[in-house]
Order: C-alpha cells, then sequence, then structure tokens
C-alpha cells in the first residue's frame, strides 16, 4: 500500500478496507512506521519506538472493535502501558515500564488501535509547547518549522497532521488536547471529566482537571473511538453522565432545533486577542449561522481569572512535588536537581511548601468555577471562542528556562478560555476552520455543556460537512 492511498483514509476508512481484504494489518503498519520515519527527523514527533515488535503483533492481529488492526500512538503522557516505555518527557523518568496496562490503554486495543510508539510531549506534559530536552529538541509546526507544534499532545497532533496516523492518543489537563490541535489543523476533543477511565492506578489528575481522548483528522473516528473508551471504570472517583448508545450512530442525528451558542467577544484581565483569531470565530460564527443555529456575542462570566491561575499553579506544583517524590523514594540514586528543567525543578521545590489549606482553597475555587458555568449555561447550548488568544507561538516563547509561576502566568494570557473547561468538567473541541494567510492553522472552540459530547460532536460533524478540513494535511 502506497501512502498517498493510505492518508487518503481516516481510521474507520482504513477499517473498512482491512475487513474487505483490500489490504493487510501488516501493510498499514509498513506505512505508518515508514511515514514516522520520514518525518521524525525535521519534526521530532515520535519516541519509545516498538517498530519491529508492532510489525510482528500487526502480521497475526485480529480484527477488532471499529477500527479493527490500524496503526495507533499513545501519548507520552504516563498513561500505563506494557509494551511501551516512556519517560512522561523528563529525563528523571527515562525508560520507565509497566508492568500492566492502564484500563484505557486496554480499550485502545480492544477498539482495534495498535500501538507501534509514543509521541513527544514537554516535561510533565505542563507546557503549550512541545520543547522537552529529554527529546533532544523540539518538536516542529509541520506548517511552519519555526512554529511550536503546541503542547502537551505536540507530538500526537503532529503524527495525526502529516498522516503517520489518522488518529492518535491525547490528554488534556489545561488544554493539551485542544492547543496541538489547533496549531497543527487537526480536531481535538477534551471529553468531560469521569467519562474516560483513568484506572486503575490512578484516580484524577491535577485535581480534576486531566481528562484523555484524541487527535484525529474526522470527527467520526473521535466519536468511533468514545465509543471505545468512554465509561466509568471500576471505583473511579468521578461519572459523566450516561453516555448514548453510540457517538458515531449519532452523528447523523439532526437537532432538534436551532442550537443556541455564545461567542465570547472578549477575555479576562483585559488579555487581548490576535485579530487572526477574532477574524476565525467570526467565520466560525457566519458558519453556524448558515446552518440555521442561532449565535449571539456576550462577555463571559464574571470569575477571577488571576485567582484560577495561582489555583492552577498551586495544584500543577503539588502534583509535580507527590510524582517527583514517589518516584524518587524508590530510585535514592536519582538527583532530582540534575534531572529536571528548572521551571519543573522549581514547581517540585514550590510543591513541597503548599499548605492544605492553599490547596484546599484551589480545589474550592475549580469546583466554583464549574458552578459558574454550568449556571451561565442554562441559557446556551454551546460556547464559541477561538482556541487560542494567538496564533501558534515561536519556538522559545514559552521557555522552562523560567520560574514556574512566571512560566506558568504566560501561558495563561496564550490559553485562557481552555483550562477553565477542564476546572468545569465540561467536553470541549479545537475545530481547524481557519488558517492565516501564510497557512498557519487557527483552530475555533466549540464547549459544550457537561456530559454532552453528543451534542459537541453533532455540531462539529456539521461544520465538517460545511467545510471538509480531513484532506488539507500537512507535508513537509
Amino acid at each position: 500500500m502506497h501512502f498517498s492511498d493510505y492518508a487518503g483514509y481516516d481510521g474507520l476508512g482504513l477499517a473498512e478496507r482491512l475487513r474487505s481484504g483490500d489490504v493487510s494489518a501488516a501493510e498499514l503498519m509498513d506505512c505508518a512506521i515508514a511515514r514516522a520515519d520520514a518525518i521524525q527527523p525535521e519534526l521530532n514527533a515520535i519516541c519509545y519506538p516498538r517498530y519491529e515488535e508492532a510489525r510482528k503483533c500487526a502480521a497475526t492481529a485480529k480484527l477488532e472493535g471499529a477500527f479493527g488492526a490500524i496503526p495507533f500512538l499513545l501519548k507520552d503522557s504516563g498513561l500505563a502501558s506494557t509494551f511501551l516505555e516512556g519517560s512522561v518527557g523528563s529525563r528523571l523518568f527515562a525508560g520507565m515500564r509497566s508492568s500492566t496496562n492502564a484500563t484505557l490503554t486496554e480499550r485502545f486495543e480492544a477498539s482495534g488501535l495498535q500501538s507501534f510508539a509514543r509521541t513527544t510531549v514537554p516535561e510533565l506534559c505542563m507546557a503549550p509547547t512541545t520543547e522537552a530536552i529529554a527529546n533532544s529538541g523540539p518538536t516542529r509546526n509541520p506548517w511552519d518549522l519555526s512554529r511550536s507544534a503546541g503542547g502537551s499532545s505536540g507530538g500526537a497532533a503532529v503524527a495525526v497532521a502529516t498522516g503517520v496516523v489518522p488518529l492518535a492518543h491525547g490528554s488534556d489537563g489545561g488544554g493539551s488536547i485542544r492547543i496541538p490541535a489547533s496549531c497543527c489543523g487537526v480536531y481535538g476533543l477534551k471529553p468531560s471529566r469521569g467519562l474516560v477511565p483513568f484506572g486503575p492506578h490512578r484516580g484524577e489528575g491535577w485535581g480534576g482537571l486531566a481528562a484523555d481522548g484524541v487527535l484525529s483528522r474526522t470527527v467520526r473516528d473521535t466519536a468511533a473511538a468514545l465509543d471505545g473508551i468512554a465509561g466509568t471504570d471500576l471505583g473511579a472517583p468521578y461519572a459523566a453522565p450516561s453516555k448514548p448508545r453510540s457517538y458515531l450512530a449519532d452523528l447523523s442525528r439532526p437537532f432538534d432545533r436551532p442550537q443556541k451558542i455564545v461567542r465570547w467577544t472578549e477575555a479576562w484581565d483585559g488579555i487581548g486577542i490576535a485579530s487572526v483569531c477574532q477574524v476565525a470565530t467570526d467565520s466560525a460564527a457566519d458558519k453556524l449561522r448558515a446552518l440555521g443555529h442561532e449565535v449571539v456575542d456576550a462577555p463571559p462570566p464574571g470569575i477571577k481569572f488571576a485567582k484560577f491561575l495561582d489555583a492552577m499553579i498551586d495544584v500543577m506544583a503539588a502534583s509535580v512535588t507527590l510524582t517527583v517524590n514517589g518516584y524518587l523514594r524508590s530510585h535514592p540514586k536519582i538527583v532530582a536537581s540534575e534531572a529536571l528543567e528548572p521551571a519543573i525543578l522549581d514547581a517540585f521545590e514550590r510543591g513541597k511548601n503548599i499548605s492544605a489549606e492553599t490547596y484546599g482553597l484551589a480545589i474550592n475555587r475549580f469546583h466554583a468555577l464549574g458552578r459558574t458555568l454550568a449556571f451561565y449555561m442554562e441559557e446556551y447550548d454551546f460556547i464559541l471562542t477561538p482556541t487560542l488568544t494567538q496564533p501558534p507561538v515561536p519556538l522559545g516563547q514559552f521557555s522552562m528556562a523560567e520560574d514556574f509561576v512566571t512560566f506558568r502566568r504566560k501561558i495563561g494570557s496564550y490559553t485562557t478560555f481552555l483550562a477553565i473547561i477542564n476546572a468545569s468538567g465540561q467536553p470541549a473541541a479545537s475545530l481547524p476552520l481557519h488558517r492565516t494567510d501564510a497557512g498557519l492553522p487557527i483552530g475555533i472552540q466549540l464547549i459544550g455543556r457537561f456530559g454532552d459530547e453528543s451534542g459537541l460532536l453533532r455540531l462539529s460533524a456539521e461544520l465538517e460537512r460545511d467545510a471538509p478540513w480531513a484532506n488539507v494535511r500537512a507535508v513537509p
């Protein structure tokens, strides 16, 4: 199978070819690995490859789930896999192994998604750009090599945008699926809190901010992936509302009335929004109106955004301390100061001094924000925002050489509309509906009510049918 043929199909399309006998799982794996090898020197999106072992697995693969046996990539986010090592983008955790799979890893496999490597991330997934020292250089944007691919699922977005795989695992604790989806021109949905399992090794990530999902070229691939991975696992501390019979089947179901969508016309604390990002939301609003929906302009609800950023910084720093100390106890000869990048080392030290009251207040701020947004959305079905306040940033703009607080506050002015939705637990997606005159992708974000992935996917599919994006592929 030639790459041009392979890349012309989304994941479900490749599965159809497999089931018809037109192509084998081994041929698909060969295409994916060849493409990964082709993009890696320039874009640096792949880590911990197991190519030969994956070829052997593909040669004997049985067709399972919606995707049969197609190539797939796991993010280097710490998701447990007995097949793939990892490091969470950190020299401290290099070559980390797991003796058991995460529940999500097993659900990916049961869906017919065959992992053959991991994708690059920033250290401990704590940046909106993927430039970890552990990766021996930055992960570059395939549309402009001088710019960031986004983060923390930067490698995953590059792999999807360049056709290595039609969909890839991502995770999102403050925008980490939606940021790289916007930067690289692919579709990225962050599910509602509790919809996708964290077990059995973990209960939550970052005080409930984190969620796992996929990045894809088509909405239907994301819908089919959710069909396979969504659902509470045993002992989970959170649970989203019951999922429908099938997200994929729901894509063809029309809305029973025009949807009311509020477009946020400003950000908090005077944070500026680049004109090209405003133009992208203007264009999306026009498309939604043309589809028969109602779009109204209004400011976002009043929240103390700087206080929210402080709460997020405290929770993330506490998470770094918990993670690093847990590892150091079993690896006493390792010196953290020699293995962590400056911003993460600072977070590690800062986290040691966070009081129980400070941590509890941070969690309460998250919960209060969730209440505020839930009441706000009683009047609306969806919220429309730019995904990011600026186009993809130049490499080096967000530097881990700074202290953690300065680093994260700068990020807050770039990802302003993202992390608040991690705090509220709502589903949100970045759609690749716009590009600059130079061809850089600019995403728009749609935010749904808690638990309404079905509606969010249906609205995304309407926009995709109106302005198809799947065949706009980056070819470095």
